[in-house]
């Protein structure tokens, strides 16, 4: 039975509703950061006639240090990538294809760390950071960026190098090579859709993190760019067209690590093929 077309017009109605109720803050909030000297948050009407300009952007971007608070997240949030997900595929390697005594409940520990809350977590690791000397430097965030993630970041990639048929490390076997090979040449290959989604989450989790970049961090020439934003945030007042044009430049590179790994989201059938029935 064909369905009405006044039927068809009402879901797609309600589907338009639905995205300008959710895409409407985003479009408020750059078009408020067109207005300058702005302290407090302009009306719907007025928002619509603002003329664009980029004067709250060249402010923002040689105001309270941004641009050097920006590399600063930059540099953090790119090697913390790089090491969770190297270090929690390879955790993940270990768990799908090795067996060793007390295996599962190894892995059941480890998901019971997911379990706590990360404020909860914050005193301790800082202690055990303040003990290994790496306070106000990039190597104890580092530390604590990726240990806190490998564990979320097993668990998801353990399922996809499980599903990885092992018929297809008999090759890697044959010609003499090792458990090395087998990770490097079948598994990270194949797992590009996971690596892909992990590499998204991970970047923003990491690039939008403020109270451990705050609590381990002392010097003003190591801050990241949370804590450049707040510094927004005079005593008495809010200058509300900075705050949000601040806000826009630091999402312009979580939009860029989407745009280039989007194509990588998880999929159905990636390896299918790889095995001659």
């Amino acid at each position: 039975m064909k369905t009405p077309w006044f039927t068809k017009l009402a879901v797609y109605a309600i589907i338009v509703a639905g995205a300008l109720l959710f895409v409407f803050p985003f479009i408020y909030m750059i078009l408020t950061s067109f207005f300058t000297a702005t302290f407090s948050l302009p009306k719907p009407e007025e928002v619509l006639q603002v003329t664009p300009n980029f004067i709250n952007y060249q402010i923002v971007w040689g105001k309270n240090h941004f641009a050097q608070y920006f590399s600063n997240s930059l540099l953090i949030t790119s090697v913390a990538m790089v090491g969770a997900l190297l270090i929690s595929s390879l955790t993940a390697y270990g768990f799908a294809r090795f067996a060793f005594p007390g295996k599962e409940g190894v892995f059941r520990l480890f998901l019971l760390t997911m379990m706590i809350p990360s404020v909860i977590n914050i005193i301790p690791q800082f202690i055990i950071v303040k003990n290994l000397g790496l306070v106000n430097t990039y190597s104890g965030l580092w530390l604590i960026y990726i240990a806190t993630g490998v564990v979320g970041n097993m668990f998801f990639l353990r399922g996809f190098f499980e599903s990885i048929p092992r018929e297809l490390e008999e090759s890697v076997l044959i010609d003499g090579g090792g458990n090395w090979r087998i990770y490097w040449n079948i598994y990270l290959p194949l797992s590009l859709p996971a690596m892909g989604t992990l590499a998204i989450f991970v970047f923003q989790a990491t690039w939008e993190e403020y109270f451990l970049a705050l609590t381990i961090i002392k010097s003003e020439a190591l801050r990241t760019l949370p804590i450049a934003i707040l510094m927004f945030n005079d005593k008495y007042a809010t200058n509300y067209g900075q705050i949000f044009a601040a806000s826009l430049i630091a999402l312009l590179p979580v939009i860029l690590i989407y745009v280039i790994f989007q194509k990588r989201f998880v999929q159905s059938g990636f390896n299918e093929g790889a095995v001659k029935g």
